[in-house]
Formats: C-alpha cells, sequence, structure tokens
C-alpha cells in the first residue's frame, strides 16, 4: 500500500495561490470572502471542509443551512477551483461537540448521513463524499450500517471521510478502525486531522489520503517567526506551514524521495 495523499490546512485561503501542492480550506474561512475567492495556484489540489468541528463545539449547530452551504461549495468551485472531494455537514462525536449539541453519538451519526444523503441531491455531478462518525470501532461499523440501510455502498466509492480520530492517535484505537474501514471493509478512507502520531506507529498506509492544520498549533508554541514576519509566534507562517509539511512527508515516504 502507498501512502496516503497529504492535503496541508491553510486557514489563510490566500495561500492557495501561492502553493503548489494539496490542501484544505474551511468553508468557514472561504465564505468571509465578499468579492472573489483566490485562485488555486498552478500544481495544487484541494479539498473543501465544512467547518463542522469550529461551528459545531461553538453553537451547538452549523451556522449555514444545506442550501447555503451548497450554494457556497459551488461558488467555491467555481473561484477557487474544482475540488478533489467536498466534505458534508458532518456531525463529529467528541465530547465536548456532544456536549455543545446535547445528542447523542447515533443522532450525530443519522444526521451525518442526512446531510450526506441532502448535499447529493443539492450538488449533482460534484464530489461530495460521505463520512464516517463515532467513538469506537463498533460505532464506525454502525455509522457504516447506516449508510448501507440507506442504499449507499461506501466500498463502491472513490473516497469515504473517516471524523473525530484526532485524540485516538496516541491509542491503538485509530489503527484498529483504519484497519477495519481500509483492509476488512475495502473503504478508501480520508482521516480527518491524522498527523504525524498515527503515521509513526505504521498506520498511514492504510488511509488514501488524510488532512491536518496541526502545524499552525504547534507554530503557536514558537516564539517570533524567523520568516521575516512580525509576529509573536510561528502560528501564521506559510513558510513554516511548508517547513512542517516537508518534515510530515519524509515520515509518509521514509524510503524515497517524498513529493514536494
Amino acid at each position: 500500500m502507498s501512502a496516503p495523499t497529504f492535503y496541508l490546512g491553510l486557514h489563510h485561503p490566500r495561500w492557495v495561490e501561492q502553493v503548489d501542492f494539496p490542501v484544505c480550506l474551511s468553508h468557514v474561512a472561504l465564505s468571509r470572502y465578499k468579492r472573489e475567492c483566490p485562485r488555486l495556484g498552478d500544481g495544487a489540489s484541494w479539498i473543501l471542509d465544512s467547518g463542522a468541528y469550529s461551528q459545531l463545539s461553538g453553537f451547538g449547530k452549523f451556522l449555514s443551512s444545506p442550501q447555503q452551504y451548497a450554494e457556497a461549495a459551488l461558488r467555491y468551485v467555481e473561484e477557487v477551483g474544482r475540488p478533489d472531494f467536498i466534505s458534508p455537514q458532518d456531525w463529529m462525536t467528541e465530547p465536548e461537540v456532544l456536549a455543545a449539541t446535547g445528542l447523542t453519538v447515533r443522532e450525530h451519526q443519522e444526521r451525518t448521513i442526512a446531510s450526506y444523503l441532502t448535499l447529493l441531491e443539492l450538488l449533482p455531478g460534484q464530489p461530495v463524499i460521505p463520512v464516517l462518525q463515532g467513538n469506537s470501532l463498533t460505532s464506525y461499523l454502525d455509522c457504516l450500517a447506516g449508510y448501507r440501510a440507506a442504499g449507499i455502498d461506501l466500498a463502491a466509492l472513490p473516497r469515504v471521510g473517516v471524523g473525530s480520530v484526532c485524540r485516538l492517535q496516541a491509542t491503538g484505537k485509530i489503527g484498529e478502525i483504519a484497519t477495519a474501514l481500509a483492509g476488512d471493509q475495502g473503504l478508501a478512507i480520508h482521516g480527518y486531522g491524522v498527523k504525524s502520531k498515527a503515521f509513526e506507529n505504521g498506520y498511514a498506509p492504510l488511509f488514501a489520503s488524510t488532512d491536518s492544520m496541526a502545524w499552525s498549533t504547534r507554530g503557536r508554541h514558537v516564539s517570533g517567526c524567523a520568516h521575516g514576519r512580525r509576529a509573536k509566534s510561528e502560528g501564521g507562517c506559510l513558510q513554516f506551514a511548508i517547513a512542517w509539511r516537508t518534515a510530515l512527508l519524509a515520515k509518509l515516504h521514509p524510503d524515497e524521495n517524498p513529493p514536494t
């Protein structure tokens, strides 16, 4: 199995004009552009994240209706460029998100499936992907069963998102879940927020793709900026982000020259 495609999370969409590699952009960040959004640079590709975590953990709900999100996604396709895939308005299952919504894991799974089905209708011909949510292997498989009950064969799709895995990376659970979904179920999975800890544990080949913006968290703990910016930290520096990505790719491709 080959190493996954890695999408670097960018909180400043304007940076897409300066890069030539895969990136992940959030609807929350892109929606701030009242005029035309930045256009993807030559050689770059991108995926659209719905900004679900920040909205659900902060407000207990999505601030955009499905119709509004779909209309925004079409705008981004036109202005930024066609994404590799569009994430639905999925409902993650981290404890703080469940506390904010007051709903159960099962209810979050049902709403995630419903969002995918709704966006298929609202965005015909666009690369909307389904997302599996859960907090244990059993619950992820329950979510998979929910898609099957809705008539969706996830194994036949080019990409299936797996959410709520960030905090599982320091444990063996992420490997167990990825093995079951990619190996046993034959899914081409995308790991949201999967970063170096999982790669160090040897789970990278189980994923078809991953994304992370952990560079920004790391950068906020670095005093000052070594790249000419007058800033308190590296948390908002594109050059720091690129260097972090280069180091991560070296872990993904230890026996070969990593892609640029």
